[in-house]
């Protein structure tokens, strides 16, 4: 295999691993802050109990995020230095902020949390928790700030072959992470709405907690519906831009080969990559014409077209991102947010309009839709990165050309082995902490604690 393939797949193994944590962590924490708020405000204990128990699997969660990231960091000099040589002026500024700001201070406030239940008054306590909830989301801010610089370069000029900041204010305010922040963040909301009703269900089914866990299921209903319509909501407009920006990848996402007007949604398609034709698909006449600019008659361009005007405007390569991957990767993240909104409404149709707990078909189903929200993630992520093919900066930078030129396909070999192997035994231990202290249910409260 070659050094750039192998490379490729060492990242993106890595980055799957890190973003199987990252969701959680975002929406968790505000989760947590929210119920040790109620605590705070109403004396009730009952929030204490759900406070001290859902962060206890936020603390779990939290630190293999931070292991599995800091090592994913290192590839950009050791695989990736001439990217990390073309980029660094700009992508090193949001990274360093993210790391002396937000990580820094999530970090200590963590600390002062989970030690300060017994040190600390009420509203300092709840403070910490508080500052750890805003510090986590904005670190993500700050790396999809760099990332998005990535999918649309801005505030920048090009000086001895690299690419140098020249409006940080543009950085920041690029029209990309403006959408994918939210996306993100409210994907982080859905994820752990999901995972506290996966696990509420389990509970009220062992009729164990009662109480906590019928709280929590409650909760996180609402705290899941607004999550999962806010990341379709976005992740329409988000579309709607990238048509404008990056029109191969969402034409790639749809399998659109011609250009068409009204351009059709296909539910199923049989691809035929190599032949640049869908054998078979079954459409809806004009509903991506609708999704892209609100018009069920518009014009939508096709790969064909796209490649030609960018050999135009590029020269000659291939400009067609990998369109089986694309297309099924949007479908798996569409699908499964569709799904999650469908089983949080329903959920809460139990809760507030007939006055009761969801049926026990519901709260059976509700553990195994834990996996939801992470097959929407990782997809979503997939669709992101790899959509913007064959580019690693868009229009700025190839991805053949970000590859470190000393590097050896032996060497990548087996650290990639090494990476795949340690990440998943991570990943086991993690989803056995995970498993093991949710089953346990809420830990007894010592004397003394406030």
């Amino acid at each position: 295999m070659e050094v750039l393939t192998l490379a490729r797949w060492q990242f993106a193994i890595t980055t799957v691993y890190h973003f199987f944590f990252v969701p959680l962590t975002l929406g968790l924490s505000i989760l947590v802050a929210i119920m040790e708020t109620l605590y705070v405000r109403t004396g009730n204990e009952l929030y204490k109990q759900m406070t001290r128990f859902w962060g206890k699997l936020f603390i779990i969660n939290f630190v293999m995020g931070v292991v599995t990231g800091i090592v994913q960091e290192f590839q950009f000099g050791m695989n990736w230095s001439e990217y990390a040589r073309f980029m660094g002026d700009i992508f090193g500024a949001p990274l360093a902020i993210e790391a002396l700001l937000a990580f820094y201070l999530e970090s200590t406030f963590l600390g002062v949390w989970i030690f300060g239940w017994q040190k600390l008054s009420r509203g300092l306590h709840l403070a910490a928790i508080w500052l750890v909830a805003i510090a986590s989301n904005l670190s993500a801010l700050w790396i999809l700030i760099a990332n998005s610089f990535m999918h649309q370069p801005v505030g920048y000029v090009i000086r001895n072959g690299r690419a140098e900041m020249a409006d940080f204010l543009a950085l920041v305010t690029n029209p990309h992470v403006l959408l994918q922040y939210p996306h993100v963040l409210f994907s982080g909301v859905a994820t752990a709405a999901f995972f506290v009703l996966g696990i509420s269900a389990y509970h009220l089914l062992k009729k164990s907690s009662p109480a906590l866990f019928e709280r929590s299921f409650r909760l996180a209903a609402v705290y899941g519906l607004i999550g999962s319509l806010m990341v379709m909501g976005f992740g329409h407009l988000q579309g709607q831009h990238m048509m404008k920006t990056q029109p191969a990848k969402m034409a790639a996402a749809e399998a659109l080969w011609e250009t068409e007007q009204p351009a059709a949604f296909s539910v199923v398609a049989w691809i035929d990559e190599q032949q640049q034709t869908n054998p078979f698909a079954l459409r809806i006449p004009g509903v991506v014409s609708f999704l892209a600019y609100n018009n069920f008659s518009a014009r939508v361009e096709g790969l064909k077209e796209l490649q030609a005007r960018y050999e135009q405007q590029y020269g000659p390569d291939d400009y067609i991102p990998p369109v089986i991957l694309n297309f099924w990767g949007f479908r798996l993240m569409v699908g499964a947010g569709t799904l999650m909104a469908l089983l949080a409404a329903v959920a809460l149709f139990f809760l507030f309009f007939r006055k009761q707990l969801p049926a026990s078909w519901l709260l059976r189903l509700l553990p195994f839709a834990i996996a939801l929200p992470y097959l929407a993630n990782t997809f979503g992520w997939i669709l992101t990165e790899t959509g913007r093919q064959p580019w690693i900066v868009v229009g700025l930078q190839k991805i053949q050309d970000a590859v470190s030129p000393n590097v050896t396909a032996g060497s990548l070999l087996v650290s990639l082995i090494g990476f795949t192997l340690l990440y998943g035994a991570l990943m086991v231990v993690d989803l056995y902490l995970l498993a093991r202290a949710a089953k346990a249910g809420p830990a007894p409260e010592s004397a003394g604690a406030h």
